[in-house]
């Protein structure tokens, strides 16, 4: 069994190549030139769909009327690194168990590993970009405590660099109209909100002001937003089953308390798959064969353990 999707610090192989060889003499090999690493240069602007624009201003709106409005919240932003630009795709929320304050974030990554793994389903050429988070003061730099961190950590993404976003609160003066701007090119603004923005490289001892930029497109993982508790819940597990089973598939599917996460497992007749929804307060239990459903009750709530469990007794019967 192998892994399903690719983890973002993953590198595509070169593939093999084979000669014909005649009796009387070997053929010329031909030269083949590998394709051409990417050469990252410094980033010179970092380019967000307007999808992502909209989750972080509305996320962070609905964070401010929250009960932890007081506490820093944040971003994992994942997209596609170029020569010289980031264009960022999704965001991956620091999750409702984070460890916050008023002067620190810390991310459930556990849940944000498993959200960026359903992600990559669409596109494996997503990578972790940066980091947005919020400052509950006034702000509108990172800190210096947030240097120390980031500077140890940029070195391991894609061109040794990493952009970072600052969110603040804003007075009304400073631009609490209902219609967005940009009063500098590191900075948007919306309805009393600002983020400005910022780009550190390996080895930088300061960071610098990066123009950002707009374009049509999606947040890849705002849908997941949706069952972020569900994620989080089962993150582990998930992360697990994904490691030691070939092919397995994510989606949402609705359900009349909102969506569910579906969690699809190929067995090896053609067709066949063991399908697990996943909600806040339930589990169900699925085996599809020949086109006709099958609801089990593996007796374990926890996930992995249920699905292999049920993966025993659909051996057993095929004994």
């Amino acid at each position: 069994m192998f892994r399903a999707l690719v983890r973002s610090t993953g590198r595509i192989k070169e593939e093999l190549c084979s000669w014909l060889i005649t009796r009387s003499r070997p053929l010329p090999r031909p030269r083949v030139d590998a394709p051409p690493a990417k050469v990252y240069r410094s980033l010179k602007r970092v380019i967000l769909t307007d999808g992502v624009g909209r989750a972080l201003f509305e996320e962070y709106t609905a964070h401010q009327e929250g009960t932890r409005k007081e506490e820093e919240t944040g971003w994992v932003l994942l997209g596609v690194r170029d020569a010289d630009e980031a264009l960022v795709l999704a965001t991956l929320p620091a999750g409702t168990e984070r460890d916050a304050g008023v002067a620190h974030v810390r991310f459930n990554s556990l849940g944000q590993e498993m959200a960026s793994r359903m992600v990559r389903q669409a596109d494996r050429r997503l990578a972790v970009l940066g980091v947005v988070h919020t400052h509950p003061g006034s702000l509108r730099h990172p800190s210096d405590g947030d240097f120390r961190g980031d500077s140890q950590w940029v070195g391991r993404l894609r061109g040794k660099e990493g952009i970072f976003g600052i969110g603040t609160i804003e007075s009304a003066s400073d631009g609490a109209l209902s219609i967005g701007s940009q009063p500098k090119p590191h900075v948007q603004c919306w309805s009393g909100l600002r983020f400005s923005w910022y780009a550190l490289g390996d080895g930088d001892d300061r960071y610098r002001p990066i123009p950002v930029h707009m374009t049509l497109g999606p947040d890849l993982a705002r849908p997941l937003h949706l069952v972020w508790p569900v994620i989080e819940k089962h993150a582990e597990r998930l992360d697990r089953l994904c490691r030691q089973q070939a092919g397995v598939r994510f989606e949402l599917a609705p359900r009349q308390n909102g969506p569910a996460l579906v969690m699809r497992i190929p067995l090896a007749s053609a067709g066949s798959e063991v399908k697990i929804i996943l909600m806040e307060k339930e589990e169900q239990y699925q085996v599809v064969q020949e086109g006709r459903s099958f609801a089990m009750n593996p007796e374990d709530g926890r996930v992995d353990r249920a699905v292999y469990l049920l993966l025993a007794e659909l051996a057993g019967q095929e004994g």
